[in-house]
């Protein structure tokens, strides 16, 4: 069974951390809150752990992991270029609701699935996700919940689906918006929305108006 900590509470936040950037280095899963709905996490340069995530949610290469970041400036270390438009969207909107899809640093030891060169990246606008992503570094993050079943709006949503599969839970309370984040594909000569989520389409065209859907 999963260890679960009450982040409500300094205490018990600051030994869920602590467990949780232990676990993700041990390879294991971790279900968290994020801005959007919890999540289960696991170390985006562990091929194995990534393949354990894919396998606790029932779930294919064929849709590959996002990878979270907890500070802006780590995504130059993941890209092999960040697009001026992608640059825009993400001054305008991280942390927040909106994925960016660009082309990996072909450097980059992981294996998120099968993503042909890409990677979804995201900074997602909750504290206690990014304190553990700044000490773990960038972590595969899906939606706490198997293919095909409602995202998990709350730890004991994410622990019903998939506590059996991971090592720590941290509690932060409910999250009000179920809405997944919006992802736009930056890789080609103009930004595609790939879905529309929590990011309104007329709010990024404010941004970048030559974007496509």
């Amino acid at each position: 069974m999963a260890d679960i900590y009450d982040c409500s509470e300094p205490t018990a936040r600051a030994a869920g951390l602590d467990a949780a950037a232990a676990a993700i280095g041990r390879g294991e899963l971790v279900l968290l809150p994020t801005d959007t709905v919890y999540g289960v996490a696991a170390d985006a340069f562990t091929p194995p752990a990534v393949t354990r995530l894919l396998a606790a949610k029932n779930r294919g290469r064929a849709m590959p992991v996002p990878v979270l970041i907890g500070e802006a400036s780590t995504l130059a270390g993941l890209v092999l270029q960040t697009p001026e438009t992608a640059t825009r969207l993400a001054q305008e909107f991280w942390p927040g609701g909106l994925t960016l899809v660009l082309e990996h640093a072909p450097s980059l030891a992981w294996d998120l699935g099968d993503a042909e060169g890409t990677v979804a990246i995201r900074l997602p606008d909750d504290e206690l996700a990014r304190d553990l992503l700044r000490r773990t570094g960038p972590l595969a993050v899906s939606s706490a919940n198997r293919s095909g079943r409602p995202a998990a709006a709350s730890a004991q949503e994410a622990d019903m689906q998939l506590g059996p599969h991971a090592a720590v839970i941290l509690d932060d309370g409910p999250r009000t918006s179920s809405a997944a984040s919006t992802i736009v594909d930056c890789t080609g000569p103009t930004p595609r929305v790939l879905r529309v989520g929590a990011v309104p389409v007329d709010r990024l065209r404010e941004v970048v108006p030559e974007l496509t859907d």
